[in-house]
C-alpha cells in the first residue's frame, strides 16, 4: 500500500477535513515508524494512527451518524462481554485478586 493510495481512501473518509491536513496526518504517522525493524505491519498501524487521529479532528467520523452514532451502535454489550480493539467483541477476563501478605 502507498502512501498515495491510503490518503486517498482517508480523503474519501473524511471528506470534511482538508485534503493537506489528512496528508500530512499519513506522514507523520509514516515518520512514528521511520525506524521499526519489523516492517510488514508499518501500513496497518499508520492507517489506525492516522485514522485515530483524523476521527478526533473530524465531528463525524465513519460509520458514526451526527447525532453521536446511537442511532447506528447496535445493541448494548451485557456484563460478560465488551468492545475491544477494532470494535470486536470479547469476554471478558476476571481479575486476579491481590493476595494478602498474611
Amino acid at each position: 500500500m502507498s502512501i498515495r493510495n491510503l490518503v486517498a481512501r482517508l480523503r474519501a473518509d473524511y471528506p470534511s477535513v482538508d485534503a493537506v491536513t489528512v496528508e500530512v496526518t499519513v506522514r507523520t504517522a509514516y515518520d512514528v515508524f521511520h525506524r521499526a525493524r519489523v516492517r510488514a505491519y508499518v501500513p496497518i498501524l499508520v492507517e489506525r494512527r492516522s485514522r485515530r487521529v483524523l476521527g478526533a479532528a473530524c465531528p463525524t467520523a465513519p460509520g458514526q451518524a451526527i447525532d453521536g452514532g446511537a442511532a447506528a451502535a447496535g445493541p448494548e454489550p451485557d456484563a460478560a462481554v465488551r468492545a475491544g480493539a477494532g470494535g470486536r467483541w470479547m469476554l471478558r477476563r476476571p481479575r486476579k485478586r491481590a493476595r494478602s501478605g498474611l
